[in-house]
């Protein structure tokens, strides 16, 4: 083996921690986990987490991951990695969770012994033991204050890019001053879950990433700092100078050096004295570092819930939609949309037509790929005088747009925008192959078509390239349709990363932060670096002019039809 530099990335998931290092030309070289259910001792947890259902509150002990990188760290050095080579760390932590440190946290993290554990000496460094998950729901009443503070959601999602929702950090902590304010005032600090990561290497408490602080319901983005009249509502009689000093400074540049790793590290596991802490991100800024993505690239993930990532320059924030800051290049943004059905409301038409047709028991999506395909776009034989088909399959709530569960079919007339609401001219559920992954594009395409350029000379705003990652990649039928519907200029691609996309990007971070030279953005560095044809294959071609204005007829009434559901659903 070589001996250049080499870059840790961790990874602080729900259900576990993963430390993958890579050298300078970014190829994976060691790669540690540590399950929480599987190989943490004396913590009563399930999936990751504790959940007080009386109270809808879904918590993970910190002690827990104390104990998990220590035990990540000596997975490594049993696999022979060399840590004097270790030239930087980062990590990306699950987004929204908060650590609160006790009022000896930073004495504690500065007087580590190499000769015990973390979890030994640091158990006790927290004002409060346990960090609220991304699965808590126990802060609606804190939401609606929130949402209520700058006169609605829509502001709100204005000035810190997304709306108020239980699981963000302001929210979280407006109800911990008031559930807990004894130990609230006892609080020194408060870290993210990739602050608090940081913290640790560098034996005191690191300030909150660029982009990861978006997810607090608290960052005003515009402005480039914390919005005084949130923070004085989440501060609540402590005050607001009290909370900034809690929360602490937030530099702006993601690459920035936070310091070197600290002694403990040195002295345990042999860390080089010059291996350089990286800030820390959010496990989502960091799933767009491990691609890279270029502007207007868009990534869909496909998997039980879709998740849409797009890197952009165009700030355009609504209460149904996510921005954070780019989480390492100024003048951009991450772009995010989260839906909760997916693949269920997928595979529900799948098995509709398996049971009607007979299971193909080597490929339970034969069926469904033959007919999506077969089936014409939008149901129209004739797209002169057909009406459009279009539905909404929500098996469960939906986030976007805000509706219960509900299966809905209509017609729309794109001529003259009439929308129908009927199971007429429908041939179930056959017609539904093709309709369900249409609506999930469409819905796709109607919350990013200001966010996209044009490619070329002559060509309508859309992405650059498609990436599809997550189990419905794999699915040639759905591939093709989210080129003909979301285009893509250079086509539709297959991403294959595993489930080390967070890891990988942290350990990209790591590099460019270390490596780059003056002005030398993440993109220019790790693009120079990243070899695609190991991680991504073309499996579909993307814009084809007809069917890409026919699907943006489409998009029209396919608002026009979210719209009209949602007004029902308030008047229910």
């Amino acid at each position: 083996m070589t001996s250049g530099p080499l870059y840790i990335g961790f990874d602080l998931s729900t259900q576990q921690l993963k430390g993958l290092v890579v050298n300078s030309d970014l190829k994976v070289v060691y790669v540690s986990k540590f399950d929480f259910d599987a190989d943490s001792r004396n913590f009563p947890i399930k999936k990751g987490v504790l959940v007080n259902e009386a109270e809808h509150e879904v918590v993970a002990p910190v002690a827990m991951w104390l104990q998990a990188l220590d035990g990540v760290l000596e997975g490594l050095r049993d696999q022979g990695l060399d840590f004097s080579r270790v030239m930087g760390v980062s990590g990306a932590g699950q987004q929204h969770g908060s650590v609160y440190w006790g009022e000896n946290a930073e004495i504690v993290l500065k007087s580590l012994d190499a000769g015990k554990s973390l979890e030994e000496q640091l158990s006790g460094a927290f004002s409060h033991p346990y960090s609220p998950n991304w699965q808590d729901s126990s802060t609606q009443r804190e939401c609606d204050e929130f949402d209520a503070c700058l006169g609605g959601p829509e502001e709100l999602a204005r000035v810190t890019g997304s709306k108020a929702h239980h699981r963000f950090t302001g929210p979280q902590i407006l109800r911990f001053q008031k559930k807990h304010p004894d130990t609230y005032k006892k609080t020194l600090r408060i870290s993210l879950v990739s602050s608090f990561l940081a913290s640790l290497f560098l034996g005191r408490i690191a300030p909150f990433d660029i982009s990861d602080v978006c997810g607090m319901n608290l960052w005003n983005i515009k402005k480039g700092d914390f919005d005084q009249r949130l923070l004085q509502l989440c501060a609540g009689s402590f005050g607001v100078d009290d909370l900034k000093r809690k929360l602490g400074p937030v530099p702006e540049d993601g690459g920035f050096h936070l310091g070197t790793v600290d002694r403990y590290f040195l002295e345990r596991y042999g860390f080089n004295p010059s291996c350089t802490v990286i800030p820390s991100t959010g496990d989502n800024p960091a799933t767009i570092l491990a691609l890279p993505l270029r502007p207007s690239d868009a990534m869909v993930s496909l998997g039980t819930s879709t998740t849409f990532l797009m890197s952009t320059p165009s700030y355009q924030p609504d209460p149904a939609t996510h921005f954070f800051n780019h989480p390492t290049t100024a003048g951009l943004y991450m772009f995010m949309l989260c839906y909760k059905n997916g693949g269920l409301a997928r595979e529900q038409i799948r098995d509709a037509i398996n049971a009607k047709l007979g299971p193909n028991d080597s490929d339970p999506w034969a069926h469904f790929d033959r007919i999506a395909l077969q089936t014409p776009a939008l149901g129209q034989k004739d797209p002169a005088s057909d009406p459009m088909k279009m539905g909404l399959f929500f098996p469960r709530p939906e986030i976007v747009p805000n509706l219960p569960a509900c299966q809905r079919r209509f017609t729309y007339q794109p001529q003259d925008g009439r929308l129908h609401e009927t199971a007429d001219g429908w041939d179930r559920p056959a017609d539904e192959a093709r309709a369900i992954v249409e609506s999930q594009l469409l819905s796709l395409r109607l919350r990013s078509r200001e966010l996209t350029t044009s490619p070329g000379s002559g060509m309508p705003a859309q992405p650059r390239r498609v990436y599809l990652v997550g189990g419905g990649s794999k699915n040639k039928a759905i591939a093709k349709l989210a080129g003909e519907l979301l285009g893509g200029s250079e086509g539709v691609y297959k991403l294959e990363i595993g489930d080390n996309a967070c890891a990988l990007g942290a350990a990209y971070k790591a590099v460019w932060g270390i490596e780059r030279t003056p002005g030398q953005t993440f993109e220019d560095l790790i693009g120079k670096r990243w070899h695609e044809e190991e991680f991504i294959e073309k499996i579909a071609d993307g814009y084809q002019p007809r069917l890409f204005a026919q699907y943006g007829q489409a998009v029209e009434g396919f608002a026009k039809m979210e719209h009209q559901a949602v007004e029902e659903a308030k008047n229910q």
